[in-house]
Protein backbone atom coordinates (compact mmCIF):
# COMPACT_ATOMS: atom_id res chain seq x y z
CA UNK A 1 0.00 0.00 0.00
CA UNK A 2 1.63 3.33 -0.87
CA UNK A 3 2.38 5.85 2.33
CA UNK A 4 0.39 8.00 0.93
CA UNK A 5 -2.85 5.58 1.35
CA UNK A 6 -1.46 4.22 4.68
CA UNK A 7 -1.60 8.07 6.28
CA UNK A 8 -5.25 8.46 5.69
CA UNK A 9 -6.11 4.94 6.95
CA UNK A 10 -4.30 6.08 10.34
CA UNK A 11 -5.97 9.35 10.42
CA UNK A 12 -9.55 7.61 9.47
CA UNK A 13 -8.47 5.22 12.23
CA UNK A 14 -7.74 8.02 14.79
CA UNK A 15 -10.88 9.74 13.43
CA UNK A 16 -13.26 6.69 13.74
CA UNK A 17 -11.83 6.22 17.33
CA UNK A 18 -12.67 10.19 18.78
CA UNK A 19 -16.19 9.80 17.10
CA UNK A 20 -16.77 6.35 19.01
CA UNK A 21 -15.93 7.52 22.24
CA UNK A 22 -17.95 10.37 21.74
CA UNK A 23 -21.02 8.64 21.60
CA UNK A 24 -19.87 6.87 24.87
CA UNK A 25 -19.43 3.59 23.38
CA UNK A 26 -16.58 1.71 25.56
CA UNK A 27 -13.25 1.73 24.88
CA UNK A 28 -13.08 -1.77 23.88
CA UNK A 29 -16.20 -1.39 21.14
CA UNK A 30 -14.78 1.97 19.59
CA UNK A 31 -11.92 0.11 18.75
CA UNK A 32 -13.21 -3.09 17.43
CA UNK A 33 -15.78 -0.55 14.99
CA UNK A 34 -13.06 1.70 14.02
CA UNK A 35 -10.66 -2.19 12.89
CA UNK A 36 -13.95 -3.30 11.17
CA UNK A 37 -13.73 -0.02 9.46
CA UNK A 38 -10.28 -0.45 8.79
CA UNK A 39 -10.81 -4.06 7.24
CA UNK A 40 -12.46 -2.54 4.18
CA UNK A 41 -10.00 -2.68 1.24
CA UNK A 42 -9.60 -0.13 -1.51
CA UNK A 43 -12.33 0.05 -4.17
CA UNK A 44 -11.37 -0.51 -7.78
CA UNK A 45 -11.58 2.80 -9.68
CA UNK A 46 -12.02 4.21 -12.63
CA UNK A 47 -14.21 1.13 -13.75
CA UNK A 48 -15.49 1.38 -17.81
CA UNK A 49 -17.61 -0.84 -19.76
CA UNK A 50 -17.77 -0.63 -23.19
CA UNK A 51 -18.78 -2.94 -26.34
CA UNK A 52 -16.49 -5.71 -26.96
CA UNK A 53 -14.74 -3.83 -30.30
CA UNK A 54 -14.46 -6.25 -33.58
CA UNK A 55 -16.77 -8.78 -32.69
CA UNK A 56 -20.39 -9.61 -33.96
CA UNK A 57 -21.47 -9.03 -30.53
CA UNK A 58 -23.27 -10.52 -27.69
CA UNK A 59 -20.37 -9.29 -25.24
CA UNK A 60 -19.14 -6.37 -23.24
CA UNK A 61 -15.83 -5.58 -21.96
CA UNK A 62 -15.16 -4.33 -18.39
CA UNK A 63 -11.88 -2.87 -17.59
CA UNK A 64 -10.70 -1.19 -13.87
CA UNK A 65 -7.73 0.28 -12.16
CA UNK A 66 -6.74 -2.33 -9.51
CA UNK A 67 -7.44 -1.86 -6.06
CA UNK A 68 -4.81 0.19 -4.17
CA UNK A 69 -4.73 -2.69 -1.53
CA UNK A 70 -4.07 -4.89 -4.39
CA UNK A 71 -0.52 -6.15 -3.93
CA UNK A 72 0.41 -6.64 -0.38
CA UNK A 73 0.11 -5.50 2.88
CA UNK A 74 -2.17 -6.05 6.03
CA UNK A 75 -5.52 -5.74 4.03
CA UNK A 76 -4.43 -7.52 0.78
CA UNK A 77 -6.84 -8.14 -2.19
CA UNK A 78 -7.62 -11.55 -2.65
CA UNK A 79 -9.87 -10.93 -5.69
CA UNK A 80 -12.68 -9.24 -7.40
CA UNK A 81 -16.33 -10.12 -8.24
CA UNK A 82 -17.59 -8.43 -11.68
CA UNK A 83 -21.64 -7.64 -10.54
CA UNK A 84 -23.90 -6.90 -13.47
CA UNK A 85 -27.61 -5.74 -13.09
CA UNK A 86 -30.32 -5.03 -16.13
CA UNK A 87 -31.49 -1.51 -13.70
CA UNK A 88 -29.29 1.39 -12.36
CA UNK A 89 -31.05 0.48 -8.89
CA UNK A 90 -31.85 -2.83 -9.49
CA UNK A 91 -30.12 -6.13 -7.62
CA UNK A 92 -26.63 -6.57 -9.32
CA UNK A 93 -25.57 -9.98 -9.05
CA UNK A 94 -22.08 -11.63 -9.46
CA UNK A 95 -21.38 -13.09 -13.01
CA UNK A 96 -17.58 -13.92 -12.53
CA UNK A 97 -15.43 -14.26 -9.56
CA UNK A 98 -11.53 -13.05 -10.57
CA UNK A 99 -8.31 -13.31 -8.98
CA UNK A 100 -6.20 -10.28 -7.50
CA UNK A 101 -4.08 -8.26 -9.98
CA UNK A 102 -6.97 -8.51 -12.86
CA UNK A 103 -8.13 -5.24 -14.46
CA UNK A 104 -11.05 -6.36 -17.32
CA UNK A 105 -12.98 -8.91 -18.17
CA UNK A 106 -15.34 -9.73 -21.57
CA UNK A 107 -18.99 -10.17 -20.31
CA UNK A 108 -20.29 -12.96 -22.78
CA UNK A 109 -22.39 -16.05 -23.02
CA UNK A 110 -21.58 -17.89 -20.26
CA UNK A 111 -24.03 -20.47 -17.97
CA UNK A 112 -27.00 -18.52 -17.36
CA UNK A 113 -25.32 -15.53 -17.64
CA UNK A 114 -26.34 -14.63 -21.35
CA UNK A 115 -25.52 -10.90 -22.95
CA UNK A 116 -28.40 -9.94 -25.45
CA UNK A 117 -27.68 -6.95 -28.15
CA UNK A 118 -29.02 -3.65 -27.59
CA UNK A 119 -29.94 -4.46 -23.62
CA UNK A 120 -28.87 -2.05 -21.53
CA UNK A 121 -26.55 -3.28 -18.52
CA UNK A 122 -24.77 -1.88 -15.82
CA UNK A 123 -21.65 -3.15 -14.17
CA UNK A 124 -20.09 -2.59 -10.20
CA UNK A 125 -16.52 -4.66 -9.13
CA UNK A 126 -16.40 -5.39 -5.86
CA UNK A 127 -12.93 -5.55 -4.29
CA UNK A 128 -12.68 -8.71 -1.54
CA UNK A 129 -10.17 -8.48 1.34
CA UNK A 130 -10.89 -9.01 4.78
CA UNK A 131 -13.70 -6.67 3.73
CA UNK A 132 -15.55 -6.22 0.29
CA UNK A 133 -15.64 -2.35 -1.28
CA UNK A 134 -17.69 -1.75 -3.88
CA UNK A 135 -17.20 0.57 -7.16
CA UNK A 136 -19.20 2.93 -8.32
CA UNK A 137 -22.20 1.49 -10.96
CA UNK A 138 -21.50 2.34 -14.54
CA UNK A 139 -23.78 1.95 -17.37
CA UNK A 140 -26.28 1.81 -19.36
CA UNK A 141 -23.70 -0.23 -22.13
CA UNK A 142 -25.15 -2.14 -24.59
CA UNK A 143 -23.82 -4.75 -26.66
CA UNK A 144 -24.04 -4.87 -30.94
CA UNK A 145 -22.24 -6.45 -33.50
CA UNK A 146 -19.58 -4.76 -35.67
CA UNK A 147 -20.31 -4.72 -39.85
CA UNK A 148 -16.36 -4.44 -40.25
CA UNK A 149 -13.38 -5.83 -38.54
CA UNK A 150 -11.32 -2.77 -38.52
CA UNK A 151 -7.88 -4.65 -38.21
CA UNK A 152 -8.67 -6.56 -41.36
CA UNK A 153 -8.75 -3.34 -43.42
CA UNK A 154 -5.98 -4.77 -45.78
CA UNK A 155 -8.24 -7.85 -46.48
CA UNK A 156 -10.69 -5.27 -47.59
CA UNK A 157 -8.34 -3.74 -50.06
CA UNK A 158 -6.87 -7.21 -51.32
CA UNK A 159 -10.86 -8.11 -51.88
CA UNK A 160 -11.37 -5.01 -53.47
CA UNK A 161 -8.56 -5.24 -55.96
CA UNK A 162 -9.43 -8.64 -56.44
CA UNK A 163 -12.98 -8.00 -57.94
CA UNK A 164 -11.55 -4.53 -60.11
CA UNK A 165 -9.23 -7.52 -61.55
CA UNK A 166 -12.30 -10.07 -62.17
CA UNK A 167 -14.13 -6.98 -63.84
CA UNK A 168 -11.59 -5.69 -65.61
CA UNK A 169 -10.51 -9.18 -67.54
CA UNK A 170 -14.31 -9.84 -68.14
CA UNK A 171 -14.51 -6.33 -69.91
CA UNK A 172 -11.18 -7.00 -71.60
CA UNK A 173 -12.28 -10.72 -73.02
CA UNK A 174 -16.01 -8.96 -73.87
CA UNK A 175 -14.42 -6.57 -75.84
CA UNK A 176 -12.63 -9.50 -78.08
CA UNK A 177 -9.51 -9.26 -76.49
CA UNK A 178 -7.63 -13.29 -76.76
CA UNK A 179 -6.63 -13.75 -72.71
CA UNK A 180 -3.81 -15.73 -72.56
CA UNK A 181 -4.07 -19.23 -71.17
CA UNK A 182 -1.07 -21.33 -69.85
CA UNK A 183 -1.68 -24.68 -72.44
CA UNK A 184 -2.43 -27.51 -70.28
CA UNK A 185 -1.14 -31.16 -71.90
CA UNK A 186 -4.38 -32.91 -70.92
CA UNK A 187 -6.57 -29.80 -72.28
CA UNK A 188 -4.47 -29.85 -75.53
CA UNK A 189 -5.27 -33.44 -75.87
CA UNK A 190 -8.68 -33.66 -75.74
CA UNK A 191 -9.48 -32.94 -79.72
CA UNK A 192 -6.98 -35.49 -80.19
CA UNK A 193 -8.63 -38.03 -77.89
CA UNK A 194 -11.80 -37.43 -79.61
CA UNK A 195 -10.47 -37.54 -83.19
CA UNK A 196 -8.71 -41.22 -82.58
CA UNK A 197 -11.60 -42.41 -81.35
CA UNK A 198 -14.06 -41.23 -84.35
CA UNK A 199 -10.74 -43.03 -86.53
CA UNK A 200 -11.63 -46.11 -84.67
CA UNK A 201 -14.97 -46.16 -84.56
CA UNK A 202 -15.00 -46.76 -81.03
CA UNK A 203 -17.29 -44.66 -78.17
CA UNK A 204 -16.33 -42.22 -75.78
CA UNK A 205 -16.85 -42.79 -71.92
CA UNK A 206 -17.12 -39.72 -69.64
CA UNK A 207 -17.44 -40.56 -66.35
CA UNK A 208 -18.39 -37.64 -63.94
CA UNK A 209 -17.47 -38.94 -60.67
CA UNK A 210 -19.39 -39.55 -57.32
CA UNK A 211 -20.28 -35.82 -56.58
CA UNK A 212 -23.34 -34.03 -56.84
CA UNK A 213 -24.58 -31.34 -59.05
CA UNK A 214 -23.91 -28.70 -57.13
CA UNK A 215 -20.04 -29.54 -56.39
CA UNK A 216 -17.47 -27.26 -57.95
CA UNK A 217 -15.39 -30.50 -59.67
CA UNK A 218 -18.83 -31.67 -60.88
CA UNK A 219 -19.69 -27.93 -62.03
CA UNK A 220 -16.19 -27.86 -63.97
CA UNK A 221 -16.99 -30.98 -65.83
CA UNK A 222 -20.22 -30.11 -66.78
CA UNK A 223 -18.75 -27.76 -68.89
CA UNK A 224 -16.02 -29.99 -70.28
CA UNK A 225 -18.91 -32.47 -71.02
CA UNK A 226 -20.60 -29.75 -73.52
CA UNK A 227 -17.21 -29.35 -75.37
CA UNK A 228 -16.67 -32.95 -75.78
CA UNK A 229 -20.28 -33.59 -76.64
CA UNK A 230 -19.85 -30.33 -79.27
CA UNK A 231 -16.97 -32.47 -81.16
CA UNK A 232 -18.71 -35.73 -81.13
CA UNK A 233 -21.75 -34.78 -82.35
CA UNK A 234 -19.60 -32.88 -85.11
CA UNK A 235 -17.66 -36.09 -86.01
CA UNK A 236 -20.74 -38.23 -85.09
CA UNK A 237 -19.29 -40.31 -82.74
CA UNK A 238 -20.85 -41.81 -79.70
CA UNK A 239 -20.36 -40.56 -76.11
CA UNK A 240 -21.88 -42.60 -73.22
CA UNK A 241 -22.20 -40.64 -69.74
CA UNK A 242 -23.08 -43.15 -66.67
CA UNK A 243 -23.95 -40.72 -63.75
CA UNK A 244 -23.96 -41.49 -60.02
CA UNK A 245 -26.33 -38.78 -59.02
CA UNK A 246 -29.92 -38.68 -60.53
CA UNK A 247 -29.77 -35.48 -60.49
CA UNK A 248 -26.40 -35.64 -61.75
CA UNK A 249 -27.97 -37.60 -64.99
CA UNK A 250 -30.58 -34.65 -65.62
CA UNK A 251 -28.19 -32.03 -65.92
CA UNK A 252 -25.75 -34.31 -67.87
CA UNK A 253 -28.84 -35.04 -70.49
CA UNK A 254 -29.45 -31.64 -70.71
CA UNK A 255 -25.95 -30.61 -71.56
CA UNK A 256 -25.44 -32.94 -74.28
CA UNK A 257 -28.67 -32.10 -75.47
CA UNK A 258 -27.81 -28.67 -75.98
CA UNK A 259 -24.20 -29.25 -77.27
CA UNK A 260 -25.82 -31.04 -79.81
CA UNK A 261 -28.24 -28.71 -80.89
CA UNK A 262 -25.83 -25.93 -80.82
CA UNK A 263 -23.80 -27.79 -83.87
CA UNK A 264 -27.15 -28.50 -85.74
CA UNK A 265 -27.39 -32.30 -85.23
CA UNK A 266 -30.09 -32.74 -82.72
CA UNK A 267 -31.23 -36.04 -84.11
CA UNK A 268 -27.76 -37.55 -83.84
CA UNK A 269 -28.75 -37.08 -79.67
CA UNK A 270 -29.79 -40.02 -77.85
CA UNK A 271 -30.72 -39.60 -74.52
CA UNK A 272 -30.78 -43.59 -73.77
CA UNK A 273 -26.10 -42.93 -73.82
CA UNK A 274 -26.59 -40.70 -70.79
CA UNK A 275 -28.19 -42.84 -67.79
CA UNK A 276 -28.22 -43.25 -64.29
CA UNK A 277 -26.34 -46.40 -62.64
CA UNK A 278 -26.47 -46.51 -58.20
CA UNK A 279 -25.75 -44.20 -55.31
CA UNK A 280 -23.18 -46.96 -54.19
CA UNK A 281 -20.02 -46.26 -54.70
CA UNK A 282 -18.34 -49.80 -55.22
CA UNK A 283 -21.27 -50.51 -57.41
CA UNK A 284 -20.97 -47.54 -59.47
CA UNK A 285 -17.28 -48.83 -60.10
CA UNK A 286 -18.01 -51.71 -60.95
CA UNK A 287 -20.38 -51.01 -63.45
CA UNK A 288 -18.26 -48.14 -64.97
CA UNK A 289 -15.18 -51.22 -65.23
CA UNK A 290 -18.22 -53.43 -66.86
CA UNK A 291 -18.80 -50.45 -69.58
CA UNK A 292 -15.35 -50.33 -70.21
CA UNK A 293 -14.73 -54.23 -70.60
CA UNK A 294 -17.78 -54.68 -73.00
CA UNK A 295 -17.67 -51.46 -75.34
CA UNK A 296 -14.15 -51.04 -75.51
CA UNK A 297 -13.81 -47.17 -75.79
CA UNK A 298 -11.06 -45.36 -77.34
CA UNK A 299 -11.02 -42.52 -74.95
CA UNK A 300 -12.03 -42.33 -70.91
CA UNK A 301 -13.04 -38.58 -69.84
CA UNK A 302 -12.73 -39.25 -65.80
CA UNK A 303 -13.52 -35.59 -64.46
CA UNK A 304 -15.24 -34.80 -61.57
CA UNK A 305 -15.05 -35.60 -57.87
CA UNK A 306 -13.20 -39.18 -57.26
CA UNK A 307 -12.46 -41.05 -53.61
CA UNK A 308 -11.11 -44.92 -53.59
CA UNK A 309 -12.73 -46.20 -56.47
CA UNK A 310 -9.95 -43.73 -59.08
CA UNK A 311 -7.52 -46.76 -58.98
CA UNK A 312 -10.04 -49.05 -59.87
CA UNK A 313 -11.60 -47.23 -62.80
CA UNK A 314 -8.08 -45.69 -63.89
CA UNK A 315 -6.87 -49.37 -64.16
CA UNK A 316 -9.90 -50.99 -65.78
CA UNK A 317 -9.56 -48.39 -68.44
CA UNK A 318 -5.53 -48.73 -68.76
CA UNK A 319 -6.46 -52.62 -69.06
CA UNK A 320 -8.99 -52.12 -72.32
CA UNK A 321 -6.37 -49.81 -73.80
CA UNK A 322 -7.95 -46.42 -73.63
CA UNK A 323 -6.54 -43.03 -73.55
CA UNK A 324 -7.46 -41.69 -70.63
CA UNK A 325 -8.38 -38.10 -69.57
CA UNK A 326 -8.43 -37.47 -66.19
CA UNK A 327 -9.34 -34.70 -63.48
CA UNK A 328 -9.81 -34.29 -59.76
CA UNK A 329 -9.89 -31.62 -57.01
CA UNK A 330 -9.19 -34.35 -54.10
CA UNK A 331 -5.82 -34.46 -54.28
CA UNK A 332 -5.48 -37.45 -52.04
CA UNK A 333 -6.86 -39.35 -55.27
CA UNK A 334 -4.27 -37.34 -57.96
CA UNK A 335 -1.28 -40.28 -57.54
CA UNK A 336 -3.85 -42.58 -58.92
CA UNK A 337 -4.66 -40.63 -61.86
CA UNK A 338 -1.03 -39.93 -62.41
CA UNK A 339 -0.23 -43.21 -63.00
CA UNK A 340 -2.99 -44.74 -64.79
CA UNK A 341 -3.89 -42.62 -67.14
CA UNK A 342 -2.22 -40.97 -69.73
CA UNK A 343 -3.05 -36.96 -68.75
CA UNK A 344 -4.15 -35.84 -65.69
CA UNK A 345 -5.61 -32.43 -64.84
CA UNK A 346 -4.18 -31.39 -61.09
CA UNK A 347 -5.93 -29.45 -58.79
CA UNK A 348 -7.61 -26.09 -59.95
CA UNK A 349 -6.17 -27.04 -63.85
CA UNK A 350 -9.49 -29.24 -64.01
CA UNK A 351 -11.71 -25.27 -62.90
CA UNK A 352 -9.01 -23.63 -65.53
CA UNK A 353 -9.91 -26.40 -68.31
CA UNK A 354 -13.57 -25.17 -68.44
CA UNK A 355 -12.53 -21.60 -68.62
CA UNK A 356 -9.85 -22.53 -71.73
CA UNK A 357 -12.26 -24.96 -73.66
CA UNK A 358 -15.41 -22.59 -73.36
CA UNK A 359 -13.71 -19.56 -73.83
CA UNK A 360 -16.77 -17.77 -71.98
CA UNK A 361 -16.05 -14.09 -70.91
CA UNK A 362 -16.77 -14.78 -67.35
CA UNK A 363 -14.46 -17.53 -66.81
CA UNK A 364 -11.89 -16.16 -68.17
CA UNK A 365 -11.62 -13.38 -66.83
CA UNK A 366 -11.91 -14.81 -63.24
CA UNK A 367 -9.11 -17.30 -63.92
CA UNK A 368 -7.11 -14.25 -65.11
CA UNK A 369 -7.88 -12.51 -61.59
CA UNK A 370 -6.84 -15.36 -59.99
CA UNK A 371 -3.42 -15.76 -61.69
CA UNK A 372 -2.91 -12.47 -60.82
CA UNK A 373 -3.80 -12.55 -57.44
CA UNK A 374 -1.69 -15.42 -57.11
CA UNK A 375 1.30 -14.00 -58.31
CA UNK A 376 1.04 -10.54 -55.73
CA UNK A 377 1.03 -13.28 -53.30
CA UNK A 378 4.29 -14.89 -54.29
CA UNK A 379 5.81 -11.25 -54.35
CA UNK A 380 4.81 -10.11 -50.97
CA UNK A 381 5.89 -13.75 -49.20
CA UNK A 382 8.77 -13.67 -50.96
CA UNK A 383 9.32 -9.90 -50.07
CA UNK A 384 8.03 -10.58 -46.16
CA UNK A 385 11.11 -13.33 -45.74
CA UNK A 386 13.37 -11.06 -47.05
CA UNK A 387 12.82 -8.54 -45.08
CA UNK A 388 12.22 -10.69 -41.53
CA UNK A 389 15.75 -11.70 -42.35
CA UNK A 390 16.69 -8.20 -42.23
CA UNK A 391 14.92 -7.66 -39.11
CA UNK A 392 12.57 -5.71 -40.97
CA UNK A 393 8.77 -6.84 -39.96
CA UNK A 394 6.95 -4.05 -41.73
CA UNK A 395 5.22 -6.14 -44.20
CA UNK A 396 4.80 -8.69 -41.96
CA UNK A 397 2.95 -6.74 -39.51
CA UNK A 398 1.04 -5.17 -42.86
CA UNK A 399 -1.05 -8.67 -42.81
CA UNK A 400 -1.11 -9.11 -39.40
CA UNK A 401 -4.92 -9.54 -38.03
CA UNK A 402 -4.28 -10.25 -34.04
Amino acid sequence: MATGERRKRSHWHLLMLILSLSLGLSPVMAQELAEEESLLPAPATNVKAVDTPNDPGESITITWTPSADDGGGRNDVVGYDVMRAERADGKFEVIKALGPGTDRYADKEFGDHQVDNFKDYYYKIRTRAKGTSYSAAIGPVQARGQWFHSKKKVLLVASLLFCFLVYYFIAQSKRGKELYVRPIAGIEAVDEAIGRATEMGKPILYVLGIGVASEVATIASFTILGRVAKKTAEYQSKIIVPCFDPLVMVVAQEVVKNAYSDVGRPDVYDEKNIFYVTQNQFPYAAAVNGIMLREKPATNFLLGRFAAESLILAEAGNIAGAIQISGTDRVDQLPFFITACDYTLIGEELYAASAYLSKEPLQLGALKAQDWSKVAIMVFLILGAITVSFGISWVVNLFSVG
